[in-house]
Formats: C-alpha cells, structure tokens, sequence
C-alpha cells in the first residue's frame, strides 16, 4: 500500500485526513473513517478506522488501484451537530481564505442540485395556479411518490379519492405541470459532507458562492462535476448515532463507577448483545431497527460479529432483487446445502456459504474466475454503477467471457457467474461499509442492553434521527425498565438528563413552543434574570413582542404618546418601563411563583400555557388546571404604581401577604382527568410519560377481542386474531411488490402487520391517514418473526392524540 500511495503521489491526501481526525481526538469528538478506506492497511495504521482490513479480509483495490486514475474516497462519520460544525469550521480556518492559504480559499464544500419531487413540486405547482391552501395540503399528500408505484396507481385516481374533482381545468393543469417538472432543478443547497481540497486557490478553477449559513463557502458544482474535474473531496459526514454513541459513553465513564469505556474497545462478543440482536429486540439500535431487519434477524440468528456484518448488507436492494436473502438464510439453517458456481469461488463465498453478498465479493470471482486486474475488477464496478452505460456493459461482460473462457470455465457455469455480477453489481453493498456500520451496530446494542437510561437518554436528546419518534422511544425504555421523571421547571435541563438514582428526566427541550433561549433561561434558574423581559420583551430581531400574545409584527404593535406600546391583537397595553428587581433567592434559587418565573426568564404567555398544561408548574404548588388559571395574573404585569415594592400610591393598605395570598387563590376548575393529562401531554411535548394511549382503552378492546402486542407471539400460527394499535410506521418498499407494511404500537409494544395489494387499494385512506388503527387477520408465526397478514382494517376512532409516525420512507 505504501509503495502505490509514493508512485500515486498521495501522502499529501492521507496526512490531510490524518490532520481531521487528530483534530477530533484533540477535541473529544468521535470519528470513524468510513467506506473503502476501511479496506487500507494504512488508514488502520494512522487511526482513520476502526476495521482491521487483514483480519477482515477486505479488498484494497476497492480502495486504491492505479488503474482507477482517481482519487480515493474516505469518509469519516462525525457526531451530527455542533460537533461536526466544529470540525468543518476547522477545516476552513486551517486551509480556508484565513487559514493556510494567503491569497485565497483552498476548501470549499460541494453543492447539491435539489430538484423538484413530488410534494414539493405539489406545492409549488399549487401556488402558482392560486390553488386554495386547504387543496394544496391535500393534492401534496396524494402526489407523493412511494418506493413502489402500482400500475393501478393514476394520477386521475389518487385525485379522485381525496375528494377533487379531476375535469376542472385549474385541476387538469395542475397535473400537467406537475409531471412536467419532475426531477427539473430547483435550486443549489449544501452538499451533507462533501469538501473539496485544493493546493492552490480553490476560486481559481471552480465558481464559489456563500452559503446561506455563516462562514461556509460552497462550489456552485455536485460532487460527481467535482470528481470528473479530479478535484480530491473528503466526506465529513454527521452521523446521529455516532452523538448518541459519544453521548451514552460519557454519561456512563462520567458515573460513579468511573469506567472507562470507548468504541474501539468495548467488551466482544457480548451475550445480552446478540441475545438482544436474536430476539429482534432493536428499536432505537442503529441499522438494524426497521421492519425488515427485525424480521432477518430471528432467522439469521448472529452469533458472532461478522454475522452483524451480514445482516447489515442482507437487507439491501442487492441482496433482495438478486435474490440472494431467502438462500443464504435457507444454508444459514441448514436447510439447503453450500454450493459453489466453480470450485474456484469457494474461498471467496465460503464465509457468505456460497451466495455472493458483497461489492468485493464480485470484483474477486471477476479476479479469479476471469483474470481481472485489482484495477479492471475496479472498472467493472464502475460500469455497472450508478450511472450505467449498456456499451460500456457489453464491453465488460465481453472482457469476462474471454477471461473465464482462458480460466476454463464455459457454459452455463460462466453465464451463472456472469448473471450474478451483472445483477447485483449495481446494488451490492461494500463490506467495508458493512464491517464500519456493524461497529456501531454492535456498540448501540450493547450501550441498550448494559446502560439503557445512558443509551436512551442520549438518543432523545439527539433527536431528529433513527426510525422511531421520541414517543415510541420512550415506551420502548419503560419496557426496559428505564424511569423517567415529567419537565419541571425548578430541576429540568434543557436536555435530557440521567438523575443519580438511575430515572430519566426530560428536558425542556421537549416542551412544544418553547424558545431555547427561553428554555436555557429556566434551566439556568439564575437569581439574576431577565428581569424587564415581560415590561419589555423583544424578539430575537429585536422588535417588540406583545408579552400577552406573542405578536411581533410590527404593524399591529403601536407605541403610544405615554410611552406605552398597545397590541391591537389582543388589546393588550404594557409599559416601556423596566419592572422592578425580583428579590433574588441565593440560597435556593428556585422560582418562588409564576411571577417570579416569568420575570427571571422572559416567557411569553403561549410558553407558559404550555408549560402549565404538561404539568411542569406544578412544583410551584398548582395542579395543572389551577396553574392555567394562575398564569393570566403573571402575564398582566402591574403597571408603573405598583412598581415599588408591590405597592404605588394607590395602594398602600396592599402588601406583599395578601398578594400572594391572592395569587395562591384556589382555581374554580377541576383538575385534569388521566385522558385530558395524555392529550395535554401530547399537545405540550409529543409524547407521554404516563399510560400509552391505547391503555385507556384496553377494557373496551378486550371486549372486542382485540390481543395486546405481546400477547401474539403466544398465540397458534394460522388464528384469525385482532390487534390494534397506533401507527408508528407506514411502509412499501420497491422490493415488495405493492405490499404495504404497518407498525402499530400498544402499551405492550409493537405488532407488524402485512397489508396486500389489493386490500391497500380498498383501505388506502384508512391505511394512510388513520393514526389509529385496528386489524382483524390471520396471525402467523415463523422462525421466531411474528406477523398478521390484514383481511380487515377499521379506523380506530377517538383513541387518543395523534402519534407521530415514520411514513413510506
């Protein structure tokens, strides 16, 4: 490897990407190199993997050969966030316009070309034709293109069903103008990771602009432009998991037991992992928590670490429409015997028993069984990626029939070898993707099985990521014995934090509506706040905020000649002035009352609803109810006479006793059912840390016959059964043929459901837009997965507040 880096020139490259993950080390920010790079020895030895490439028996020619007459590509996957932030600000200021490179920028990232789908070519379509708001939400919904599209499937049918009539002419050329800018540009945005490097000025040879977010300089050209040009890009990449991972690890070496843990060297081969990884138990574990891999696993049954590597690249479009799933999982079993296409194949598929799962798989029968070069295996990838072309594909399957012919192999042997290749060259997924990706698999699994409050904390504070919404990931925890504490504002943080006796407590991060400025503020619970923010608050623009409303549209706030400003919204009128000082609390400080709360963090009435509603005031001595009917007080700030002490001339005979006796007045209002809690709940933070709403109504669902979620595993393979539940994941993947896979999750946990073609056709409306929903069909129960396969779905009606749900993605 060393010998092909010095005659290709590229010490430069490899030291530069060195240089990126040194920097992270230095700063404590997880980093692992990605990709081809970890089939170099190299990469290994500098530290830019974690894979060992020798032990792995990974191909370097995938990485490196000098026939490619390119670049070699190595991706590092960086926390998402800040982190990742940090490390690309890096790279500007080492090599940018004020770092390394005196007469200009020498780093850049790439552009991506968005262009127009379905939804958003809905919507822009919509408002040109001034199509009503209220249509175009529903026109929007029915253009979305799923990864499979039934024939059936017209645009004149989608239409009918939500309720527009198609022979409007506004109609007829909305869908004409809708088909016609498919896949056409729409605009430049950034690509997720690409930067390109450069040893001269980067503006001498490709157009720069700025970027919408400060300090980042983007090429107005896509990575592919990029690499025909032979411009050397390095991929940062931010990775979710790789913050939860980062995350978890510091919590635990952080706790009492000061271990010291890290992702290189966690514990191997690990019982409580793959008994986990055996039961399917994988919600929230990177990779593998999709429908389709929780129905692998069960059969594959991992045992070691390259089993991970497998299921990893089993369930992908390569595997599955080369067919390669059902007979590696029929050998795995011992119910069909290994063969081999030519005796010469067995030491490349023996660890696969036969059945061709990887990129480097291919391009090693195209070595052996054809005589290819490291670098013509190289270019035989290339031909039949991404970007095809059938002459270039002729040429190549020419090259491996007159190679196989001088190998002796002929016949249908040969065309048995040729097929596999040319079928799955365009999807195959590269084991060293595969060897990257189950580290992380492994390391996810085994932070949930030993550390699950560490693990699920750090997932719901790097939220949006994963498969799953916080809502199921919360019951997901309960299941496993996480606790987990409500907001309150006198001991939550803005995030989510692990309490010393092992419970969980939310962070106000989750408080619908509330402004982080606002939550850090609470969270920070400084004797010395913002103390004029309601006389005088002020948007992050700096314009006037009605403290009653929220309004800060200028044109409907007046200031009027006493110096008051009045909101012709809500009529409401306050004062310039800056109120007086709230008394500060050092010895405790903690909020004394909604007053002091609302003065000593600046929140505006809807925040503070909000925070009422979800039970987060209730430290200050209120139920939930009584604090709704308090906070009307705290949003009306007295005015200049009262400013001294709580008493102006006015009101002299008024102390401060009285008015908190006042305040501390009991609420006319009964305090909130457990049903009117869980919509609050779910209304204040999108999720509940009380019943699952399907609990509620357990008694009238078994009375209906209807079985909890853990009920059906117990149940006899072939029974009519019915389950309900709410819908957490909508599916119809390409590979499936139109079936459509559901997720429904009850207080006991998740039951799969397979819904038919025909039966997704008859129910679609029900099936897309009903969050609750029941299904009456045959259970079945093989190799441990367990499923029902509808005959019947009703909508659930009034079960509870809308989940939030992953869909046809």
């Amino acid at each position: 490897e060393l010998d092909l880096i010095e005659k290709l020139d590229l010490a430069g490259y490899f030291l530069i990407v060195w240089d990126i993950v040194n920097f992270c080390r230095q700063e404590d920010i997880l980093v692992q190199g990605r990709g081809s790079a970890a089939n170099s020895a190299v990469c290994y030895s500098l530290g830019i993997t974690a894979v060992d490439p020798i032990g792995m028996e990974l191909l370097f020619e995938r990485f490196l050969s000098e026939e490619r007459g390119e670049w070699p590509d190595i991706d590092l996957d960086l926390p998402s966030g800040d982190r990742r932030e940090r490390v690309i600000q890096r790279m500007y200021q080492k090599y940018g316009a004020h770092g390394a490179a005196p007469g200009g920028p020498r780093v850049a990232m790439t552009a991506n070309v968005i262009t127009y789908r379905g939804r958003s070519a809905a919507r822009e379509v919509g408002k040109v034709l001034s199509i009503p708001p209220e249509q175009v939400d529903r026109l929007a919904k029915v253009m979305n293109h799923f990864e499979w599209v039934d024939p059936k499937e017209t645009l004149d049918r989608n239409l009918r069903e939500v309720g527009i009539d198609i022979h409007m002419p506004v109609i007829q050329t909305f869908g004409r103008l809708w088909e016609q800018i498919q896949d056409l540009p729409r605009h430049l945005g950034q690509h997720s990771g690409g930067m390109v490097f450069c040893q001269g000025r980067l503006d001498d040879i490709v157009p720069l602009e700025n970027a919408s977010m400060p300090g980042r300089v983007v090429i107005q050209w896509d990575k592919d432009d990029c690499a025909d040009m032979g411009l050397i890009k390095v991929d940062l990449l931010g990775l979710g998991m790789m913050a939860v991972i980062q995350d978890a690890l510091t919590l635990v070496n952080g706790g009492s037991q000061q271990l010291n843990l890290n992702l290189v060297h966690l514990p191997p081969d690990d019982p409580a992992v793959y008994k986990m990884l055996q039961q399917a138990d994988t919600v929230g574990i990177f990779q593998v928590e999709s429908r389709a891999q929780m129905a692998t696993l069960p059969r594959l049954q991992p045992k070691k670490f390259y089993d991970i590597v497998v299921e990893v690249a089993l369930i992908r479009p390569g595997p599955i429409v080369g067919d390669m799933v059902h007979p590696y999982l029929k050998r795995r079993q011992g119910k069909e015997a290994v063969t081999y296409a030519h005796p010469s194949l067995e030491p490349i598929l023996k660890r696969t028993l036969g059945v061709p799962l990887f990129q480097e798989q291919l391009l090693r029968i195209a070595m052996v069984a054809a005589g290819f070069s490291g670098g013509e295996a190289e270019e035989l990838r290339r031909a039949f990626g991404f970007k095809r072309s059938e002459k270039r594909m002729q040429q190549i399957e020419g090259k491996l029939r007159a190679g196989m012919e001088k190998q002796g192999i002929s016949g249908a042997t040969a065309e048995a070898i040729i097929k596999s290749i040319t079928s799955f060259a365009l999807y195959g997924f590269p084991e060293s993707h595969s060897a990257s990706f189950a580290l992380l698999v492994y390391a996810s699994a085994y932070l949930k099985a030993h550390y699950p409050a560490a693990f699920y904390t750090a997932m719901l504070n790097n939220q949006p990521m994963g498969f799953y919404h916080p809502a199921t990931l919360v019951k997901d925890a309960q299941r496993h014995g996480v606790s987990f504490i409500p907001i309150d504002v006198q001991k939550s943080d803005w995030e989510c934090r692990v309490e010393p006796d092992g419970r969980v407590r939310l962070g106000l991060m989750y408080v619908n509506g509330l402004r982080e400025e606002a939550g850090r503020a609470i969270a920070a619970r400084s004797a010395i706040g913002n103390q004029s923010a309601i006389h005088n608050p002020q948007s992050a623009t700096g314009n006037q905020v009605c403290p009653k409303c929220g309004c800060d549209d200028a044109s409907m706030l007046e200031k009027t000649p006493d110096e008051t400003h009045f909101c012709n919204i809500c009529a409401y009128e306050w004062s310039s002035e800056p109120a007086a000082t709230t008394p500060a609390h050092p010895e405790s400080r903690q909020y004394v009352s909604i007053e002091d709360l609302v003065a000593r963090a600046g929140l505006r009435r809807d925040e503070l609803a909000t925070l009422a509603g979800i039970g987060a005031l209730n430290a200050l001595g209120y139920d939930r109810r009584s604090a709704l009917w308090q906070i009307e007080k705290a949003v009306r700030p007295s005015g200049r006479l009262f400013n001294e002490e709580r008493g102006g001339p006015l009101f002299d005979d008024r102390n401060e006793t009285n008015d908190a006796a006042d305040v501390k007045k009991e609420s006319p209002l009964r305090p909130m059912s457990p049903p009117e809690r869980l919509v609050a709940d779910y209304s204040g933070t999108s999720l509940t840390i009380g019943p699952h709403p399907m609990a509620l109504r357990r008694p009238e669902l078994a009375m209906r016959g209807v079985l909890r979620a853990t009920d059906l595993p117990r149940g006899r393979h072939g029974r009519r059964v019915r389950v309900a539940g709410a819908v957490i994941t909508r599916q119809r993947p390409g590979t499936a043929k139109g079936f459509v896979f559901l997720t429904l999750e009850d207080e006991t946990g998740i039951s799969n459901i397979i819904v038919r073609p025909d039966l997704f056709t008859e129910y679609r409306q029900t099936i897309v837009a009903a969050p609750y929903l029941l299904i009456e069909g045959i259970l079945q129960i093989q190799e441990g997965v367990t499923s029902v396969k509808a005959e019947q779905v009703i909508s659930l009606t009034g079960a509870g507040p809308d989940p939030q749900s992953h869909d046809f993605h």
